[in-house]
């Protein structure tokens, strides 16, 4: 059912759209920068964005404020193909997400900016209206779970897309920042896996949920044993470990020159879904998914640096060995 969802290459997409300002040239720390480049950012937004530059389509759910700062993260997903039916403008004092960070390894610094976040701002009725028959698979990120009224939402829409015939994929994306305590998170977030068909998250996102780093692995192999669950537990530079009916996948990484740490997560999932729609074997997508990555943290931006499939099929061939881990 999975792989049957995902191999229509529409997708429904819930959580944060957001703008990125990254400081130039690269290398640059953002006190000291004179200019800085504005793109789409917000880990759902850039999965979509992945996505269509592969050439699948993407519909994101979300909220935005009503404002320039809206308007801009609205056409920035049109102009990278992105469905922008079922976002949402809210006015009052809500604020869609900044982020402010560089293109630097030593020293990195990612300033956020979400009081009031309007992504969090998505209803039930927002989630109601999305017409689930028109797309493969439901992804989400776990920030949108952080937060009222967009976390009931959130487990809605995974009940209609259960409806209507739909997997549910999860990366989990904990971001501490944005919850009111780590145990409303581990709980939230396990329920969130245990819902889920699909689950991507690293080493220290299965470690939070289980309660310590050295249980991930186990988390994650337990929340595998549903008949049909995928699982995927990334290691950073050690690879991944892809959980699959009762088999354990191991696969390591592209060498890359990075130059921030920033959209790896995201390029993997877009990168990995795109593989899988066309017929990929689950290893073949976790490689292809694995070069994303590699590709987008050499870049600057995340969703700018999201790659064409011209681009990905060059560094497959410049690249045809792994990293040994």
């Amino acid at each position: 059912m999975i792989l049957d969802g995902i191999r229509k290459n529409s997708f429904v997409v819930f959580g944060r759209a957001g703008m990125d300002m990254f400081a130039g040239p690269a290398g640059t720390k953002s006190e000291d920068a004179e200019t800085f480049r504005a793109d789409l950012g917000g880990s759902s937004a850039n999965i979509c964005a992945g996505i269509c530059k592969l050439g699948g389509r993407a519909a994101l759910v979300t909220s935005v404020s009503d404002d320039a700062v809206g308007r801009f993260c609205i056409n920035r997903l049109r102009h990278y193909g992105v469905d922008t039916t079922y976002v949402r403008s809210i006015g009052g004092e809500y604020r869609t997400s900044l982020a402010v960070y560089e293109s630097r390894l030593d020293d990195f610094q990612n300033v956020i900016y979400r009081n009031g976040a309007a992504d969090f701002q998505v209803t039930e009725a927002d989630v109601d209206r999305v017409e689930y028959s028109q797309f493969g698979a439901l992804i989400t990120a776990g920030t949108v779970l952080a937060a009222e009224p967009s976390r009931s939402a959130t487990f809605r829409a995974f009940e209609n897309a259960k409806a209507a015939g739909l997997p549910v994929i999860f990366d989990i994306d904990y971001r501490p920042y944005s919850w009111p305590s780590a145990e409303v998170a581990s709980e939230v977030l396990t329920k969130a896996g245990e819902s889920s068909d699909m689950i991507v998250g690293n080493d220290e996102e299965f470690g939070f949920m289980a309660g310590g780093i050295e249980k991930g692995l186990d988390m994650a192999r337990s929340l595998a044993d549903r008949s049909g669950r995928i699982v995927i537990y990334k290691m950073g530079p050690k690879g991944a470990i892809t959980f699959a009916d009762g088999q354990e996948i191991t696969t390591g990484v592209f060498p890359t020159d990075p130059i921030k740490p920033v959209g790896a997560g995201d390029s993997f999932m877009a990168g990995l879904l795109s593989a899988l729609a066309a017929g990929a074997t689950i290893k073949q997508a976790v490689l292809q998914g694995s070069a994303c990555a590699a590709i987008v943290v050499s870049k600057p931006g995340c969703a700018p640096a999201m790659p064409l499939p011209e681009e990905l099929n060059e560094f497959l061939a410049q690249h045809p060995t792994l990293l040994e881990v």
